[in-house]
């Protein structure tokens, strides 16, 4: 292996372990668990096609070792911890929403301006992972288990101790905490 994929192992690493981290909530199993992805990216470079970029290849690897470990622990989080601030969200539904469930005329969703363009641009990127961070750990754990991780809803809620309707109300709000930054942080000022 060259010595620029060992530059850019290095300069991946800290988002590969900040993904790590939010998913098993555990620094070591994070650490570990971003280790054997770069063992495995040093030991497969050759199967690396460049049909995808480096950091989307050690994400996968990344994602599979996450489930793997997700998969084989049986940690249970309270529904306790995953409690939002009901008041907040209501005072946001009824900010968005009319009674009668839809849109509000001022708070309906702006046009985006090409969102293939848009997921393309890596800056996109930076400002949806600030969006996630800004959700409460718990509520961007179940999505980024349900929306990157790609888990099923039971295999969730096995592991967060959580119910299904309530998996469903955590995505929910996830989506659209992420939708609304995304509008005020990304479409409505995006870079031309």
């Amino acid at each position: 292996m060259n010595t620029d994929r060992h530059a850019e192992l290095n300069a991946l690493r800290p988002d590969l372990l900040r993904f790590a981290r939010l998913q098993l909530r555990d620094a070591g199993a994070a650490e570990d668990a971003v280790q054997e992805t770069l063992l495995a990216a040093l030991a497969g470079s050759q199967s690396f096609a460049n049909r995808s970029s480096y950091k989307t290849w050690l994400v996968s690897i990344l994602r599979n070792k996450i489930i793997d470990i997700i998969r084989s622990q049986s940690r249970e989080v309270s529904a306790s911890s995953l409690a939002s601030d009901e008041e907040g969200d209501k005072a946001l539904a009824e900010t968005l929403f009319e009674p009668d469930g839809h849109w509000r005329q001022q708070a309906r969703p702006g046009r985006w301006a090409d969102p293939e363009a848009s997921f393309e641009q890596q800056q996109f990127w930076r400002v949806f992972e600030a969006c996630l961070d800004h959700l409460p750990a718990k509520t961007a754990r179940v999505f980024m288990m349900r929306e990157i991780l790609g888990l099923e809803t039971a295999e969730i809620c096995k592991e967060t101790g959580i119910s299904t309707s309530n998996c469903w109300v955590v995505l929910h709000r996830a989506r659209l905490s992420l939708r609304t930054c995304l509008e005020t942080s990304w479409f409505a000022g995006a870079p031309a």
